[in-house]
């Protein structure tokens, strides 16, 4: 499994960035895949989830109504539209190959993308 995450960057609070996430090495098209984020100083925390087939997708509290997560399973990549970004965004992103888990254990996940929100 590898799994390789760009598009972060500095970004002003209400701007939008747009994550990418290249994967490869098992079947994305038959992959549960997800976002996960890590603040300076705290835990793993999952942001979003995107099934295969029927694309349902779920949203942690925080980001909903502001990100979209999406998956193009031609080019075995998912990706994260955010926008009207908080400074509390700021965090390294990464994906990970299956879903949200109650333990927060998040063993198949990138390197990560920092993104920072600030003036």
């Amino acid at each position: 499994v590898q799994l390789v995450e760009s598009g972060g960057g500095l970004v002003q609070p209400g701007g939008s960035l747009r994550l990418s996430c290249a994967a490869s090495g098992f079947t994305f098209s038959r992959s549960v895949m997800s976002w996960v984020r890590q603040a300076p100083g705290k835990g793993l925390e999952w942001v979003s989830s995107i099934y295969y087939g029927a694309g349902n997708t779920y949203y942690a509290d925080s980001v909903k109504g502001r990100f979209t997560i999406s998956r193009d399973d031609a080019k075995n990549t998912l990706y994260l539209q955010m926008n009207s970004l908080k400074s509390e965004d700021t965090a390294l992103y990464m994906c990970t190959k299956g879903g949200f888990t109650a333990t927060n254990y998040y063993p198949l996940r990138g390197q990560g993308t920092q993104v920072t929100v600030s003036f």
